[in-house]
């Protein structure tokens, strides 16, 4: 049994977060975390929401909340559309964490007594009506590229052009709106991450089974223009984990926080203690998955997430983890993915355009999104969510040819031998051929699941599918019966083994409707099929089964140009 710790990119706690951000890195490693399991290999999945930052003080801000009352509170709500999506994690945590706060200043103690982080004075903007320094976001004007007024001031979300708060014209205060601005300095720390170039430049190229789109991102940041750079560590903020060396007080660091980014990463171990401590089990059980020197030498770490993250966790948080100079456990595989757009633009949290999670599960159950996300993820290219491809997809894929199959075949069974497996018969020669057929491509199947292909991983399970509708169609059980009804029988008994198989495969990408799948053939035998004729066997005759309701209702076109026109527009 092999040992799985597989995270996602941490959500950000600002807003309910859409489509676009879902399979960018929670859904594909949901996927990855249920198939692993379905394998019988102990997995660990681990998930959060990223709490600290400016956006978390301007949302709370606008909610009229404390930050801390807010981040609580959109927690909740993105812990409970979690669930409803279907993600499994084993702990969806928070980076305000006290588990968090402890081992980042572990980590930044350990980093400062290697010598890789440096004290660096700033010059900064100051707010006077606001008594404080304010980050870059906290400043808006006009952008002296485009003009766009709103722009902030680390960049233009109008243009995209990267800015310095004193590139703005006629900049003002986001908190109160004051132009009383001026520039003064304060002292940060940065991560000596250039220090650690050679070292993860080697540990980079190590990495042979990387997507392209990973290492590329990764490569670049490290050698174009004058390398891999310093990063600042530290913020003046309010809301965040303060700034200690492990247990000791940092002089001249009193009332700054470790920058977001910093913290964030470092969540992903933390998580894995609160969840321990959640459950009452001793620090060995989380050390085990994080410690190579208390179990984790076994395990093997896997990454989820979009390619805006990839510097940070191909280069900052292993500058981080090598850097403590403990026996940490370093991710092995880092899946990322390019964006998702919207109907000819972007999907975008800020500005709320595209279909947001909780509006989706108000529209459809999370089976349907889920297909239609996992066999469009956008792995080698950006890919494009079109409701005529929504609707295109769940109507052929899921309603046709799973549903159909479904429903045929039990609907059958009740009309010509009631609601159990019918006896007699015996697996002739098509039969064969079909488990032939289903053994080659649920070991295709396997292999592009183990490898992360998400696109090739639906495009085979589709195919398997077919191949059920395929014997069903040709052996044609229904004409059989009137001439031969033992091998109809045995047509039929093939035909509600395979909803049985079918249920096991696809609850990866669609666990509600494989769970009902189970259900309705009254069974709770979800073993993997190493050996697909023995699976094929699986329910007995006599074994007693219901027909289900219909999986999977078809899309209209009136649904679909209600959706279109609904979501044309931007969330309030």
């Amino acid at each position: 049994m092999a040992r799985i710790l597989i995270t996602s990119a941490i959500p950000y706690i600002n807003g309910i977060k859409h489509l676009g951000n879902l399979i960018g890195s929670q859904l594909p490693a949901d996927l990855f975390a249920r198939y692993q399991r379905g394998r019988g290999n102990e997995v660990m999945f681990l998930c959060a929401t990223d709490e600290h930052g400016t956006p978390a003080e301007l949302a709370a801000a606008k909610a009229g909340k404390p930050v801390a009352e807010y981040c609580a509170e959109m927690h909740e709500v993105q812990a409970d559309i979690a669930k409803r999506f279907g993600l499994s994690f084993d702990h969806f945590g928070r980076s305000s964490s006290p588990q968090n706060h402890k081992l980042t200043q572990h980590f930044a103690g350990k980093l400062a007594k290697a010598g890789l982080i440096r004290e660096v004075t700033e010059k900064q903007v100051y707010s006077n009506a606001d008594g404080r320094f304010l980050p870059d976001r906290y400043i808006e004007g006009t952008c002296p590229n485009c003009g766009y007024e709103k722009a902030r001031g680390d960049q233009c979300e109008n243009c995209t052009k990267q800015l310095d708060p004193t590139d703005l014209i006629d900049p003002r205060s986001a908190i109160s709106g004051s132009t009383d601005l001026e520039v003064r300095e304060t002292k940060h720390l940065y991560l000596r991450q250039s220090a650690m170039k050679d070292q993860l430049d080697a540990w980079i190229d190590s990495k042979t089974d990387w997507p392209v789109l990973t290492t590329s991102i990764a490569k670049k940041w490290l050698h174009d223009g004058d390398g891999l750079q310093d990063r600042g560590i530290t913020r003046d903020l309010d809301w965040g984990i303060p700034v200690k060396k492990g247990d000791e007080d940092w002089p001249g660091m009193e009332g700054k926080v470790f920058y977001v980014w910093f913290d964030a990463p470092i969540e992903y171990i933390a998580c894995a203690k609160e969840w321990a401590d959640a459950h009452g089990k001793p620090d060995a059980e989380w050390e085990r998955w994080w410690r190579t020197d208390k179990g984790a030498d076994d395990v093997r770490y896997v990454q989820f997430m979009g390619k805006d993250n990839v510097p940070f966790h191909t280069l900052s948080f292993p500058a981080t983890i090598l850097g403590s100079g403990e026996p940490w456990k370093l991710v092995d595989h880092l899946k990322s993915f390019n964006y998702l757009n919207y109907d000819g633009g972007q999907f975008s949290t800020s500005q709320g355009r595209g279909v947001f999670m909780d509006q989706a599960l108000d529209i459809l159950p999370a089976d349907y999104w889920r297909w239609w996300l996992l066999s469009h993820a956008p792995e080698s290219s950006d890919s494009e969510f079109t409701w005529e491809n929504f609707q295109q997809s769940v109507n052929k894929d899921l309603a046709d040819v799973l549903g159909n199959f479904v429903s045929r075949i039990t609907k059958f069974c009740r009309s010509k031998f009631g609601e159990e497996v019918p006896s007699g018969g015996a697996y002739g020669e098509r039969e064969q051929a079909l488990i032939e057929e289903l053994t080659k491509r649920i070991r295709a199947y396997e292999a592009h699941m183990e490898a992360m292909e998400v696109r090739k991983s639906a495009q085979e399970l589709r195919a398997i599918w077919v191949a059920g509708n395929e014997y069903l169609q040709a052996a044609a059980p229904w004409s059989t019966f009137k001439e031969d009804p033992e091998k109809a029988a045995a047509q039929v008994r093939l035909g509600l083994n395979l909803i049985r198989l079918y249920a096991v495969l696809s609850a990866p990408f669609i666990p509600e409707t494989s769970a009902r799948m189970l259900s309705a053939m009254n069974t709770l035998d979800t073993n993997w099929p190493e050996d697909v004729e023995a699976a094929l066997s699986a329910l007995p005759a006599g074994h007693e089964f219901a027909v289900p309701d219909v999986l999977f209702a078809k899309i209209t076109d009136e649904q679909r140009e209600d959706w279109q026109t609904r979501f044309a527009g931007v969330r309030s």
